[in-house]
């Protein structure tokens, strides 16, 4: 949901000028946070990296090391992507084993006492779902349901203010701004999800991404493979799918914009079922790219695009 940015203003400075402001300073009646330079920070996916720059606005600078249509359950980071993360002073990354393969990579860098943080360590654990086909895990999808994501909020809040003390307040202020937002937005996403009668919610997808979206809004999620994508399906469990689609009469199956399209699109054949059009899962959508009003690159357009997509297919 697009919000605007907190900054405090950027001075332009003779030397001169700038020496009786220096002296306040020290002072402490001057912020030094005023003449900063924005923070570098280093984040995963991007709803983590626009997690970031809702919270932090112009107080700092993002790099993202994947991009829209990124699977990160497969993604291996390249040598540019080990420099980005070892020049920032901040590195936030989803966790829940979502970035399986850079996992050691996080530990290595948070022994060297850089700010490393799982933005999803502020969600309690019994709020967590632990799908069995997982392998003891969580599943990391947490941002399909706003109500967990806006948790996440406080965990940025807190990295950004242990890098950057003296801006802890705007950052406080903006991530309370941005957990109301994004009630506002969970409510809105109750609202459309509602606009389908309960038989009417059952939502099949590539992967098991959309369990906590499912317990959020009231959809029944059936996803070809698993929690994770390191997998593919077999014709046994195409065969499966097809039948419980015509045993269930369902009007519309997705594709996902990180996930192959292909099993699905043979499933809409065998089943003589429509594409009900493309959701977003493991990633939001490309930035500037606009819908319906709204940002497919941002999360809010991510949760609108995927609620509207589903709906209007389904009804």
């Amino acid at each position: 949901m697009p919000m605007s940015s907190y900054s405090l203003p950027k001075p332009h400075l003779t030397p001169v000028a700038f020496a009786p402001l220096l002296v306040l300073v020290f002072l402490g009646l001057v912020p030094w946070a005023l003449f900063a330079q924005p923070l570098k920070v280093a984040a995963t996916t991007t709803m983590v990296s626009d997690l970031v720059r809702q919270v932090g606005g112009d107080q700092v600078t993002v790099e993202g090391l994947m991009g829209p249509g990124v699977d990160p359950h497969l993604y291996k980071p390249t040598a540019t992507d080990v420099l980005k993360l070892q020049r920032a002073e901040v590195i936030f990354y989803n966790g829940l084993v979502l970035e399986g393969k850079m996992t050691d990579l996080f530990a290595r860098m948070a022994r060297t006492k850089k700010h490393v943080y799982a933005v999803t360590e502020s969600i309690p654990l019994e709020q967590l779902l632990e799908p069995p086909e997982f392998q003891g895990h969580y599943d990391p999808h947490v941002w399909l349901d706003v109500t967990l994501w806006a948790k996440c909020v406080d965990t940025v809040v807190k990295g950004l203010s242990e890098a950057r003390p003296d801006a802890a307040e705007a950052f406080t202020r903006r991530g309370a701004e941005v957990k109301k937002q994004m009630h506002h937005l969970h409510e809105w996403a109750r609202a459309k999800a509602a606009e389908l009668p309960e038989s009417r919610r059952i939502l099949v997808t590539s992967h098991d991404a959309y369990n906590y979206f499912g317990r959020a809004y009231g959809f029944q999620v059936v996803g070809l493979q698993g929690v994770s994508t390191v997998t593919e399906a077999g014709l046994a469990d195409i065969t499966k799918m097809v039948d419980f689609i015509r045993a269930k009469d369902i009007r519309a199956i997705f594709v996902e914009s990180s996930v192959s399209p292909a099993a699905i699109q043979r499933i809409s054949q065998d089943a003589g079922v429509k594409v009900g059009g493309e959701l977003f899962s493991d990633a939001m959508g490309t930035p500037g790219k606009m819908e319906n009003g709204y940002d497919l690159g941002t999360y809010n357009g991510m949760i609108r695009h995927n609620l509207e997509t589903i709906v209007n297919a389904l009804k």
